[in-house]
């Protein structure tokens, strides 16, 4: 008897990222932030990444999405960049001051929608959740690693 496709950890996976996606949205832009934001935004705030090449890596988006995405972002007042002084091309990117004021609340939102989410979850559960979902993406990163296209001449 063959499985049922929309029963799938994939397929179900998908519709919870999409649920999350939406609930964090629909708090989050009230706040000025837009759930694509997150990871630069945490990255900026974090100190793990300056740079667009850094943020794109970080946030595991290729170069021209994070250009837009960045673009939009100085346009709406949530970074500033400085221009790299050994590096003429490149720039420094970093939050700005409105931008870092209102981070607290919106990682605040994000934790209530994601406590709001695992309603009836014990905290054993949600970190077996927690644990089994890296476990798969890092499955997913060495599956997307290894179909690559070799870059041998």
């Amino acid at each position: 008897m063959s499985k049922d496709v929309l029963s799938t950890p994939g397929h179900l996976i998908s519709l919870a990222a999409r649920g999350f996606a939406r609930l964090s949205e629909s708090r989050l832009k009230p706040l000025g932030f837009g759930v694509g934001q997150l990871p630069v935004l945490v990255a900026l705030q974090n100190g793990k990444a300056s740079t667009q090449r850094d943020l794109a890596r970080f946030a595991k988006v290729e170069q021209p999405p994070m250009a837009q995405m960045l673009v939009r972002m100085e346009r709406n007042g949530l970074i500033e960049r400085t221009p790299d002084p050994a590096d003429g091309r490149s720039s420094h990117i970093m939050l700005t001051e409105a931008a870092r004021a209102r981070m607290p609340e919106a990682i605040a939102t994000l934790f209530q929608g994601n406590r709001e989410a695992l309603n009836g979850f014990t905290n054993a559960e949600e970190e077996q959740l927690v644990a089994l979902l890296a476990r798969l993406i890092a499955n997913l990163d060495q599956i997307a690693s290894a179909d690559l296209p070799s870059r041998d001449p």
